[in-house]
């Protein structure tokens, strides 16, 4: 044998036997195929996001859970040399399943069945977390607990013994600090290494335990999850896990519907309740002996900050503040003033857009063809112009801003304090975060409303989306062209609210269903990290460049089309004397027409027409508010359309298109019969 193949027969050995533990052949594809899985759970705001991506990286798939709505983030991770498929599951508060996103994190568990369940929690609300955690134990999962957060409960004076908590539990216990990577790679090894092993169980009294094991005895194998757990929740009247046994049962399902009920008749309180109290005591007592508060410090500034943030009264201020400095001057006046007047004047203006036209004009010879690239609606003169000088500073400004925003946990908060107003049109806090979203982009925002607990407050909220939140490409043209007048800006801002408002209103009496309760974890407060806020603003221009700018290249051929077919003279023929009769110039119905294809091209024909001198003073601020309201763009009704169904996204397409109109024409009415001066 050669020193060569020694060498490879040594390397060949050492690999099988560090492979051998990891049940896996190699690092395979994203699918899982020969991999481990890792399912990572967790409430909502824990960190489970920060967590899955500092152990993938960037190997990351994003879909739709089969059968939902609902997206679930997967990817691929070496743990301590061991290959992984990691899934990042919907957030969970109890197995016993009440959201979509619930019934989705708890069927990921019962139909994939991963080899590790990684349970993250915020380790300053330990109470409210672990009886999850006990749960997860109870259904048999090989479960490692991460604390997260240690950082902030240990400026809160939280002592946590984690050997002794692990030691209770009977399951790894692990200390982090995700956003630092503090404890990440003793995680990695912890579940490199975790296997499958029963942690302590819960005693409950001896009713409750004799109903368990008589439901034990008579429920057959096979559900993903121990029949002590599937017991539980059919006691606690699971609707989702009762269909499952009824249907794998068969005839056996009258004798366990039976059991359930004798069960329940013992009890003056519903079954559900008498559980969460006895996993609320046990978790107190694990507490008692691996938890203790230390003698708190100087409350820091953040915990003043934290409060002042969800105060009616200071939290208004606060907002008020980032919206003036966050959206009004960096996105308003320098994205879309400073950048936007340098990228289109000089660098398209006088560079790009000249020598794009002299190169065409001597290689086409033919002037229709020319049109389609550097003609009025050309390609490039038009698409790729508003595109990169006019929409991609202003969604770039935005991103950064709302990134700074994520990052530093100031949403939760932001629902805290406009939940009291949000229930005077029947949503709640939950619904801040696709609106907020709504104002970088509608189509994103449309697909968020999945997080919203029940489909009246879904259908409610893609409904205000679709008419009174602004993108941030259209809400940054705007604001440029309505920052010379604060008188003009707070007439626009004022509409928008009270149309939001009052269609809000009106919607929650008119639309059926079930109001939902609202609940938030509110993570701790923090400096936004520089690298955090980058890697996110880069990834939503990354999804800019591939989903929104084709749609420009696109409205670009069909308004090309339309003025060589003669179409595009026909529509505009129809919007003039309906823009003229609210009292704009028969000029801007061209930028009405844009609009069917992006608001924010729409918003962009004003920015021409205002900067032309044609649209000024009210019929500029009447075109601002209308154009606002205007139908939902292309990609934000395709989306509609898939969340909500065609039928529901046409009508509110044909709802907001005269309703548009006729705010435009009462504030013209308003704004000319007063003697406002703009």
């Amino acid at each position: 044998m050669t020193l060569l193949q020694r060498i490879l027969s040594i390397f060949r050995r050492r690999r099988k036997r560090s492979g051998a533990s990891c049940h896996s052949g190699g690092a395979g594809p994203i699918s899982g195929k020969g991999l481990r899985k890792l399912a990572i759970v967790g409430n909502p705001n824990v960190g489970k996001s920060v967590v899955f991506n500092q152990l993938t990286g960037r190997y990351v798939t994003i879909s739709n859970y089969p059968g939902t709505t609902v997206d679930v983030s997967r990817g691929k991770a070496i743990l301590d040399g061991c290959p992984f498929e990691v899934v990042d599951t919907p957030g969970m508060y109890i197995m016993h399943s009440i959201t979509e996103e619930e019934r989705v994190a708890r069927k990921i568990l019962l139909d994939e069945k991963p080899d590790v369940i990684l349970h993250v929690v915020d380790a300053r609300n330990l109470p409210r977390m672990l009886p999850l955690t006990l749960q997860l134990i109870e259904a048999g999962l090989p479960v490692v607990l991460e604390l997260n957060m240690m950082d902030e409960a240990e400026a809160a004076g939280i002592d946590i013994d984690t050997s002794r908590l692990s030691r209770r539990l009977g399951i790894p216990v692990v200390a982090t600090v995700a956003v630092s990577g503090r404890g990440l790679d003793v995680l990695r090894r912890t579940l490199a290494r975790a296997v499958a092993a029963p942690g302590n169980q819960i005693k409950y009294d001896k009713g409750l335990e004799e109903a368990l094991a008589g439901l034990s005895r008579l429920l057959r194998t096979g559900y993903g999850l121990t029949n002590r757990a599937i017991g539980l929740l059919l006691l606690q009247g699971d609707t989702q896990i009762e269909s499952q046994v009824k249907k794998q049962e068969g005839a056996r399902w009258d004798e366990i519907r039976a059991a359930v009920a004798s069960a329940r008749a013992d009890y003056s309180q519903p079954l559900s309740y008498v559980i969460a109290l006895r996993q609320q005591e046990e978790v107190k007592g694990i507490l008692n002996e691996a938890l203790t508060k230390t003698e708190k410090g100087r409350r820091r500034f953040a915990d003043w900050l934290s409060t002042a943030m969800m105060n009616p009264y200071s939290g208004s201020l606060i907002f008020a503040a980032i919206i003036y400095v966050g959206l009004y001057w960096f996105v308003g006046v320098f994205g879309a003033g400073t950048m936007v007047d340098f990228i289109e004047s000089t660098i398209f203006g006088q560079w790009i857009n000249p020598w794009v036209t002299s190169v065409a004009e001597s290689i086409i010879p033919w002037q229709v063809v020319r049109d389609l690239f550097v003609g009025e609606y050309g390609v490039i003169t038009l698409g790729l112009t508003y595109a990169f000088a006019i929409i991609l500073p202003i969604v770039g400004t935005f991103f950064i801003v709302f990134s700074i925003i994520e990052d530093s946990g100031y949403l939760p908060r932001l629902a805290m304090l406009i939940d009291r107003i949000f229930k005077l049109i029947g949503l709640n806090g939950r619904a801040v975060i696709p609106i907020v979203l709504g104002f970088g982009c509608d189509t994103m925002a449309t697909i968020v409303t999945r997080t919203q607990e029940t489909r009246r407050e879904r259908l409610l909220t893609t409904l205000l989306l679709a008419l009174a939140i602004p993108c941030s490409a259209q809400l940054g043209v705007i604001f440029g062209i309505l920052s010379g007048s604060a008188a003009a800006l707070l007439i626009w801002m004022g509409t928008l609210i009270f149309v939001f408002l009052l269609i809000g209103y009106l919607a929650s009496r008119i639309i059926p269903g079930q109001r939902a309760s609202f609940y938030m974890e509110v993570p701790p407060l923090r400096l936004p990290k520089l690298s955090n806020v980058i890697t996110k603003t880069y990834t939503r221009l990354e999804w800019y460049f591939t989903e929104v700018l084709p749609f420009f290249l696109l409205a670009s051929v069909f308004l090309w089309l339309g003025k060589l077919t003669g179409l595009f003279d026909i529509v505009i023929g129809w919007l003039t004397p309906v823009v003229e009769f609210i009292g704009i110039p028969g000029d801007a119905a061209v930028a009405f027409l844009y609009g069917f294809f992006r608001r924010d091209f729409g918003a962009a024909g004003l920015y021409d027409l205002n900067n032309a001198g044609i649209l000024v003073g009210i019929p500029l601020v009447v075109a601002a508010v209308t154009i606002t309201l205007f139908v939902p763009c292309i990609a934000q009704f395709l989306v509609m359309a898939k969340e909500r169904g065609w039928k529901t996204a046409i009508s509110i397409a044909l709802f907001i298109l005269p309703f548009a109109f006729l705010v435009g024409y009462i504030l013209n009415l308003i704004l000319t019969s007063t003697g406002v001066t703009l």
